[in-house]
């Protein structure tokens, strides 16, 4: 499978037209905040995320600002994009210096770029995010004037809730957006981002990543079922031995307190691998 690295804000410089857009690469310290901000606490936890994002990816979404005509600009809207890229060290970050003070314009621009410019799955989930973020368009909206459902919507913005080397994966297109979209029906990260590398290592179908979702899923209601009914150390010995073989592990545990440990593999290399990780 072909890799492909984005550079800085590649994917929304694009997005706007020569003729309509003033796009520049700027230095991070030339940057001020809006004074008019009336936010001050952002989510910690959703920072952090944005930030490890930004540091497998680079900055999918440019930040918009003002030129205050003195070498200084102003921000508009992207504070915690900015936030997140002074987390990670960046020096300069990709902006859209506004002209004036009607969106307007630049909002089509956007929205008529997603519709004829060659993006990944990844930066056209970043551009509907710049226009849920920064225009504040509903999910219906954006649909509506891209020509796709709200649902499409909707599920393209998911993918920008997968961890950080997933999407990193993804953006060098060692995923596809058809393995992407599989491996978010599985809650346990970890488990997604072992999936994942098995996937890209060894040049899983989508159907194949499918499969694995599926069992797991399958495991792990099975095992909410039963989960009451077991004394609470197996269950924490049954979710160490998960974590650490990073597959489904079933404890079966008896009124005679004997029972049976049986493991989950995918596929015979899967097997292999857990046979050394137990040696």
């Amino acid at each position: 499978m072909p890799t492909r690295k984005s550079g800085l804000g590649r994917g929304l410089e694009a997005l706007i037209p020569k003729a309509e857009r003033t796009f520049s690469i700027i230095p991070i310290e030339k940057i001020r905040p809006n004074p008019r901000q009336p936010r001050e606490n952002f989510d910690e936890e959703a920072l952090a995320s944005l930030a490890a994002s930004i540091q497998e990816v680079g900055l999918l979404q440019p930040i918009i600002v003002n030129d205050n005509d003195e070498g200084v600009y102003t921000l508009v809207a992207g504070e915690r994009r900015l936030r997140a890229a002074r987390r990670v060290g960046l020096s300069e970050l990709p902006v859209i210096i506004r002209q004036g003070e009607d969106d307007k314009l630049l909002t089509e621009a956007l929205i008529e770029n997603l519709q004829r410019e060659d993006l990944t799955v990844l930066e056209e989930a970043a551009a509907y995010q710049q226009l849920l973020d920064d225009f504040l368009l509903t999910h219906e909206e954006i649909g509506r004037r891209v020509g796709k459902s709200r649902s499409a919507v909707t599920n393209a913005l998911r993918l920008l809730q997968l961890p950080a080397s997933i999407q990193g994966m993804l953006e060098r297109g060692e995923l596809t957006g058809g393995h992407a979209r599989a491996l978010l029906g599985l809650e346990d990260r970890a488990f997604c981002e072992h999936v994942a590398h098995k996937a890209a290592e060894e040049g899983w179908s989508v159907r194949q990543v499918e499969d694995a979702v599926r069992v797991r899923n399958r495991v792990g209601e099975k095992s909410r079922r039963v989960r009451a009914a077991r004394p609470a150390a197996i269950i924490a010995l049954e979710e160490r031995l998960q974590d650490s073989l990073k597959a489904p592990v079933h404890i079966r545990y008896g009124a005679k307190k004997k029972g049976r440990i049986s493991i989950e593999f995918s596929s015979l290399d899967d097997l292999e691998r857990i046979f050394k990780d137990l040696l």
